[in-house]
């Protein structure tokens, strides 16, 4: 199942995934799209709808199971750009909740949709996208705030999960679509540079990102059971470029007892902090 299969990199690895042996439901809010995707990807069949929408993210999956027989697989690549500017100075409560409706909603719904039927057949492999954004290198407010989300989301249910023989990975990808071309997307990378938010080297690479193809691989390896010992892990799959982000440990600031001494004063804090 490749939600936003329709597309830039969803569509990259459906048609991956199919040529090495997969059965593929290719998914797209667009049923013109769904249906083109499908007709130009063997053993693929098209389905049109919002998986956010929980009654679509359970036809979707059982559509799967009709036509295959089971889920092995899950990759979510929905997605849909910030507003041109959008800033928390700006962004309305609706644009916000469209935006974690489309990253962190559809992630889940698929998620819980396909969970509960891949732990009784005691295996399966989940990979979510996620983006460089979640940083907040890239600005925005629901774009950014969806990722992170996806991140932590997967994170849990791969620790959750892992006892029923599911696995739960997050791919970052960076590669040039619909969502990453175009004068408003150029002319956004070029601020967000001159406002010292996106150094010389990221500008550059967010301006000549590799065709979808090149990150398709990475999607494709951790579905495999090539990658069936690797779980909870957030990748990034940029043109060549192959990398995985270090699990966020606490770095130690300072320490007291709270049985024998007094909680920090604010001047003691800042003095450790500083």
């Amino acid at each position: 199942m490749v939600v936003g299969g329709t597309r830039g990199v969803g569509l990259a690895v459906a048609e991956l995934l199919a040529a090495l042996g997969a059965g593929v439901v290719v998914n797209g809010r667009d049923e013109v799209a769904a249906g083109q995707a499908a007709e130009r990807i063997p053993r693929a069949i098209g389905f049109s709808g919002s998986p956010s929408d929980p009654d679509v993210a359970d036809a979707l999956i059982d559509t799967c199971v009709r036509e295959f027989g089971r889920i092995d697989i899950l990759v979510n690549c929905a997605g849909t750009a910030e507003p041109v500017g959008s800033s928390i100075l700006n962004v309305t409560p609706a644009q916000f909740q469209e935006l974690i409706d489309a990253h962190l909603g559809t992630a889940f719904q698929t998620c819980r949709a396909a969970a509960p039927l891949m732990a009784r057949q005691g295996s399966g492999a989940i990979v979510n996208t996620s983006s460089f954004a979640f940083l907040g290198d890239y600005g925005g407010t629901g774009y950014a705030a969806g990722k992170g989300a996806v991140n932590s989301l997967t994170l849990a249910i791969a620790a959750e999960l892992k006892e029923h023989g599911i696995r739960a990975n997050v791919v970052c990808p960076g590669a040039k679509t619909r969502l990453s071309t175009g004068s408003d997307y150029e002319s956004h990378i070029a601020e967000l540079n001159r406002r010292g938010m996106l150094d010389d080297v990221s500008y550059q690479g967010a301006l000549d990102a590799a065709p979808p193809e090149y990150a398709a691989p990475t999607y494709a390896y951790l579905v495999s059971d090539l990658a069936n010992h690797i779980t909870g892990q957030i990748f990034i799959a940029a043109g060549g470029f192959v990398g995985r982000f270090d699990r966020q440990t606490p770095a130690l600031v300072a320490y007291r007892g709270h049985h024998d001494e007094p909680p920090w004063t604010v001047e003691e804090i800042a003095a450790q902090v500083g």
